[in-house]
């Protein structure tokens, strides 16, 4: 086990976790019916000033703790990288608003569902870092979002591929695709942060 005085960082990783999953359920939400309202999308930036609220207080803790339970540049880099994935949803949800896509496409829903799976596992992953004997669990996790992420891939290639062949508009070509890139980036962020979890529970073994 870890240090048992040093939960407070994985209480701020379980947090985080936690509103990961509620900004990609809500992302999902909005691309199932296409309710990007300013609103919506006013709700969806609480949920990232929520992230980097905890960011912050996750560097402020850092810096008044002697003894951490892992290396500090890992909990840095762990904390900003967990930010990432919220602020990169935000950033997918903003777009649909300024570019007022108001019916998303079924690539567009299924990369949401994909998200909200990524995040899910990734939830389960940051939990495990309280003990290294949850490290077969870890791996489970890691390796179902590496597949997430592969899936994330092929949505991506295939809605760029459909899109290029159907759309005849030049400016939807350009919104829908950066849209989904920026999905799929999701996804890579999630992948990046499973591999720290996993390389940090290896070091510590």
């Amino acid at each position: 086990m870890f240090l048992p005085k040093e939960v407070k960082f994985f209480d701020l990783f379980d947090k985080q976790g936690e509103n990961i999953v509620r900004a990609a359920e809500f992302y999902k939400k909005l691309v199932d019916s296409g309710n990007f309202t300013p609103e919506n999308i006013r709700e969806m930036h609480e949920i990232e000033h929520y992230g980097d609220e905890l960011t912050h207080t996750t560097i402020n803790t850092l810096n008044e703790t002697f003894i951490t339970p892992f290396d500090r540049e890992d909990i840095l880099a762990l904390a900003n990288r967990l930010d990432d994935i919220v602020d990169s949803i935000y950033l997918l949800a903003n777009r649909f608003c300024m570019y007022k896509i108001q019916k998303p496409t079924e690539y567009s829903k299924k990369m949401g569902h994909t998200i909200t799976q990524t995040s899910k596992a990734l939830q389960k992953a940051l939990a495990s870092l309280r003990s290294n004997k949850n490290m077969k669990e870890t791996l489970i996790q890691c390796v179902e979002i590496n597949r997430l992420e592969n899936e994330g891939d092929v949505l991506r290639d295939e809605a760029i591929t459909y899109l290029f062949e159907n759309e005849k508009d030049p400016i939807m070509i350009l919104k829908q695709k950066e849209l989904y890139e920026l999905g799929e980036t999701v996804t890579d962020f999630c992948e990046y942060a499973a591999n720290m979890v996993e390389s940090i529970l290896v070091k510590n073994n």
